[in-house]
């Protein structure tokens, strides 16, 4: 949503740089939550694969910071490990 439309020609240039990188933003968040429903939902390793790979993207991108990167697979991991057990444990 465009609140004002620039007059300056470098308030235009950047204007369109937004649009492109807002565009190229959401395709990698869009990526990166659809990896983490499919990781959570289907608790195999080819999933979690997938999901470390798109988490690793979003942070290498700035879509997400590094710190929260590391928190998610950090979930992720013991969201597998604790599957395990409960097979285990029956």
């Amino acid at each position: 949503m465009i609140r004002f439309m620039p007059i300056i020609k470098s308030a235009k240039k950047k204007l369109k740089q937004d649009k492109y990188k807002t565009a190229v933003n959401k395709v990698y968040r869009s990526k990166l939550r659809l990896a983490l429903k499919q990781a959570k939902l289907i608790k195999t390793k080819k999933a979690v694969n997938e999901a470390y790979r798109a988490i690793d993207r979003a942070a290498k991108k700035n879509i997400i910071h590094k710190n929260k990167a590391a928190r998610l697979k950090s979930r992720l991991i013991k969201l597998i490990k604790s599957k395990g057990k409960k097979k285990s444990s029956k």
